[in-house]
């Protein structure tokens, strides 16, 4: 009870000392990502990083890319609101990055060059395979960029304490633009360096933070647990919503009660375990080192990081939950995903929330930065320069056309993003997994397991989980019906389930195998086997693919 009291006296700093924080770090890494940038001057340079990295230095750049501020802010927050529900998210998003490590990891690194969808044509017909795998990609990229977009402006809304709506809006875009700057000017490269500097502050600011929690609950986990509860028990937003404050350690706040609400929550835990295998600025990380044995030696380092990340965030957001309380965190601008800052406010006051912030958002800018390399890798690679141009574009010109994409898709995901802004970005980012599961995982372990696979299969596969995906979520009640719906004044929510994994991901499996099976085979059988052996070996990895 003190807990909660001394929290709500509290603000959320000081806004002048949050941004001057703030414009130190971007100065900071804007050095970083320039000096990195001089060196880019090839396509392999700006997809890639020239593959110069070593296995410790890409382990650190797949925690940074991985850990995205659904990791942060999203997570916390969920856990502080919803406790054991919340916890899902943690669990699924580390148990998914297990099963994109053994089932496609090292296979993927070995077959291609630059992209997933080198990958996915590797045996197949180029052309219609390599444009369903842009779409696919640039769909990933995009609800991905939604999310981190709405994360930074309630990360920036709460250190400056902006709850207008049209100024947290002004805020998405100004973030938007410096971002797209970033990846402009530095590329893979500087994108790296600046994913290696925040896995590092990032985990240690995420200790530091555990640390604290104990001490300032003067306990262990039991004690944790019990003062969320406490916390929980006070609050008049658990007492309007009718629930019970020991509900926060049982399953089923958030989902549970309900047939649909059952169901939502299988669909939710299918999407984040099969997701990660399919998301393309993840596994775009294995080029950028020169070997496998690299590949595998930064895929250790990842899985340390990343797992003990994920147990910390039980800690973290259950100690938003005891010294912030649920009143307070969904009053601040941003809502959920105002719970990491300001319980690094409780913890060391403004300086330490100021810091923090600096970090999460230093999480944002990496992850965007990955992702809109992916999303121009696979305009301009896949679609400009192998089906435009028939594989006769120059590197300047692949260049050129990914810096124009990087423009354009962050205009979008900034519009996106001040329409998602009420959103949990941890959800938002579970509709990318969604996408990507349904999207392009069918298609991947079709072309790396299954011999009969053939590019109609591939095409009915791609464009069948994506479709069905899309569809699904825009009849849903994320985007309609609903009070934190993307367009709350509207209501054509027809599908009742959040995330459209569970019907998505086995139609684009259905419609890969029958579509491969009702169709001629390609006659390729000479590529399936090259594929084979380079998957499994890494030889001939350097070769180009003769159709």
């Amino acid at each position: 009870m003190y807990l909660a009291e001394a929290a709500a006296e509290a603000g959320t700093g000081n806004p002048w000392l949050n941004i001057g924080v703030f414009l130190a770090f971007i100065v900071v890494t804007m050095t970083v990502v320039m000096r990195a940038g001089r060196t880019t001057k090839e396509a392999a340079d700006f997809y890639t990083g020239g593959a110069s990295f070593t296995g410790t230095q890409n382990g650190l750049a797949i925690a940074g890319d991985y850990l995205s501020a659904a990791s942060f802010l999203g997570i916390v927050g969920a856990i502080a609101l919803s406790g054991y529900d919340g916890f899902l998210y943690s669990i699924g998003f580390f148990v998914a990055w297990l099963v994109a490590l053994l089932l496609v990891a090292e296979p993927l690194r070995n077959v291609g060059r630059f992209t997933m969808a080198d990958v996915l044509s590797f045996r197949l017909r180029q052309k219609p395979v390599r444009v369903a795998a842009a779409f696919g990609t640039l769909f990933v990229s995009l609800f991905y960029l939604i999310a981190q977009m709405a994360g930074a402006g309630s990360l920036v809304s709460v250190l400056l304490d902006i709850h207008d709506t049209f100024a947290q809006a002004i805020v998405v875009a100004v973030v938007g633009v410096i971002m797209i700057i970033y990846v402009l000017v530095g590329g893979m490269k500087g994108t790296t360096y600046v994913q290696m500097i925040k896995a590092v502050l990032l985990v240690g600011g995420v200790i530091i933070m555990t640390i604290l929690v104990f001490v300032m609950v003067k306990g262990g986990i039991g004690t944790l647990l019990n003062s969320a509860v406490q916390t929980h028990a006070s609050s008049a937003t658990i007492a309007k919503e009718g629930y019970q404050a020991s509900d926060i350690l049982n399953p089923g706040l958030k989902y549970g009660g309900t047939f649909a609400k059952d169901l939502d929550f299988i669909s939710l835990g299918i999407s984040l375990v099969l997701g990660t295998a399919g998301l393309p600025h993840v596994l775009m990380r294995f080029y950028t080192v020169p070997t496998a044995t690299e590949a595998r030696k930064s895929v250790t380092w990842a899985i340390v990081l990343i797992g003990s990340f994920y147990l910390m965030t039980l800690v973290l957001g259950f100690g938003a939950a005891a010294l912030v309380g649920p009143d307070r965190i969904l009053g601040a601008p941003g809502g959920a995903n105002a719970a990491a800052p300001l319980l690094a406010l409780e913890l060391g006051g403004p300086i330490f929330m100021a810091a923090i912030a600096a970090v999460a958002f230093a999480t944002v800018l990496a992850v965007v930065a990955g992702l809109a390399i992916t999303a121009s890798a696979s305009v301009a690679h896949d679609v400009y320069a192998a089906v435009i141009r028939n594989g006769e574009a120059t590197e300047e010109e692949q260049v050129k056309v990914s810096r124009i994409t990087v423009v354009v898709i962050g205009v979008v995901a900034i519009i996106l993003g001040i329409l998602a802004m009420k959103q949990n970005v941890a959800f938002l980012v579970s509709l990318a997994f969604a996408i990507a599961a349904s999207a392009n995982l069918p298609t991947i372990l079709y072309s790396l397991y299954w011999k009969r696979f053939n590019t109609v299969g591939a095409v009915c596969s791609m464009y069948a989980g994506l479709g069905s995906a899309l569809l699904l979520i825009i009849l849903s009640p994320a985007v309609s019906g609903a009070k934190t719906s993307m367009i709350p004044s509207l209501d054509f929510a027809i599908f009742p389930l959040s995330s459209p994994g569970i019907i998505s991901i086995p139609l684009a499996f259905l419609a890969g195998y029958l579509g491969s099976v009702l169709s001629k085979p390609d006659n390729l059988d000479h590529l399936q086997a090259e594929m084979e052996v380079r998957s499994l070996t890494g030889v001939g990895v350097e070769a180009p693919v003769q159709h």
